[in-house]
């Protein structure tokens, strides 16, 4: 039996996801297939997308190419008329046990794309330890209730839905048992979680029910709104010091005026009042961030106030997002900035982060860190920067550091 070839593309549920179709596909008994889970947060991910399925194809001639994901969700006509694809599925269909079954026997329909906004249900197929052999990531939340005017996700991804609590327990219990040292709550809009189930509870219950009820060494969040971050969330970061001091912020500008403009839910001052908090209850706590770069109507001054963000949020780790117009998003209407200028703003800004990251490098040597250990000789720290050892060291165990020197970016260790 010849096993499907899976190409991921995108964010991390996209990876959990791929994850969960390879073992529904391998179940199935689907064989001499090609299955390419794309991404739509950019239109450069969508072209980058169709790349890859005309490589496979060329790489695969006799193979089925089956295209599923949120680029494939939103505009699944336009993958279907290519002449490399024979079925595209849509992001509920390809996480149900029935589609690749009927896959497998070939009796499926070129396009299975129902309308994701009528979906109800939650992460209907849980894997045990998706990751490293020492972290795993557990899918909690999927969809977004939210509109931002530059992004296509919801679309792709349908309203917001959270996974019980019970069930999450019950699965970080499980990877724990198995020797996981380290688990990831992931979604696509984490904070919003718990809004649809009984009771209405809140992100921070749920880190604090696993905290209690499971033996988890070390639990991560994912990127997260922190405009959304409750009561109970703030108590995990000032008082569980197994809850990892790193958090992803999802800010997207510095500017009040562009930030109105992307109908975000939060100011520049928000994001500061937020990040000088956490940091006063956790003062090891380090941030991540994504942050657009030429949002329409941004001009020099909107740009430098992204800038500023950086050190008035103290923020470590970037994503930066060359603006990307979707069609079908308000934004794609509002006037544009000049490509070479997007261009050029998106390089200062991952200069001012590559910037960021030295001086966090820098703070290091000389401290000692707790280390997960991802490779026999790199591991993470809990702040998430990479550190090499001169010498091997067990994978997935947690193993103390002390940091002599930095070696690019990285931390250097004895």
């Amino acid at each position: 039996m010849k096993p499907p070839v899976l190409s991921n593309h995108g964010c991390r549920l996209n990876a959990y996801e791929a994850e969960a179709m390879r073992d529904l596909a391998t179940r199935a008994g689907l064989e001499d297939a090609v299955i390419v889970n794309t991404c739509a947060v950019t239109a450069e991910a969508v072209r980058k997308a169709r790349q890859d399925i005309r490589r496979l194809r060329r790489d695969n001639p006799g193979a089925r190419v089956i295209v599923t994901g949120c680029a494939a969700q939103t505009d699944p006509d336009s993958f279907a008329a290519m002449p490399e694809v024979d079925v595209v599925i849509g992001n509920a269909e390809k996480m149900r046990a029935g589609t690749w079954a009927g896959l497998a026997t070939g009796g499926t329909e070129a396009v299975q794309v129902d309308d994701i906004m009528s979906v109800r249900e939650t992460a209907g197929h849980l894997i045990d330890g998706f990751g490293t052999r020492s972290r795993a990531y557990v899918q909690v939340q999927n969809g977004c209730d939210h509109r931002c005017t530059f992004c296509i996700i919801p679309y792709g991804r349908g309203n917001s839905r959270s996974v019980p609590a019970g069930v999450v327990v019950e699965q970080v219990a499980r990877l724990v048992d198995r020797g996981f040292n380290e688990i990831v709550l992931t979604g696509v809009d984490l904070t919003s979680w718990g809004a649809d189930l009984p009771g209405k509870p809140r992100l921070g219950d749920l880190v604090g029910r696993i905290l209690r009820l499971t033996r988890v060494p070390r639990l991560r969040i994912s990127s997260i709104d922190s405009i959304e971050v409750d009561e109970a969330l703030m108590r995990a970061i000032a008082e569980e010091e197994r809850l990892m001091p790193h958090l992803h912020l999802s800010l997207q500008h510095g500017a009040d005026l562009i930030l109105k403009r992307m109908k975000r839910r939060h100011l520049r001052g928000d994001a500061i009042r937020f990040a000088q908090e956490a940091r006063r209850l956790r003062p090891d706590m380090t941030f991540g961030a994504d942050i657009i770069a030429g949002f329409p109507t941004e001009t020099e001054a909107h740009f430098a106030d992204s800038l500023r963000l950086i050190e008035d949020c103290d923020l470590t780790w970037l994503h930066v997002f060359p603006y990307s117009a979707r069609q079908g998003t308000p934004a794609a209407k509002m006037p544009a900035v000049d490509g070479g200028l997007i261009r050029d703003r998106a390089a200062r800004l991952r200069a001012a982060g590559e910037a960021a990251v030295a001086r966090h490098l820098a703070a290091q040597v000389g401290r000692d860190h707790r280390v997960l250990m991802e490779t026999p000789r790199m591991g993470r720290t809990a702040q998430f920067a990479e550190v090499l050892f001169d010498a091997d060291r067990a994978e997935g165990q947690v193993v103390p550091a002390r940091i002599r020197a930095v070696g690019g970016a990285r931390l250097l260790a004895a």
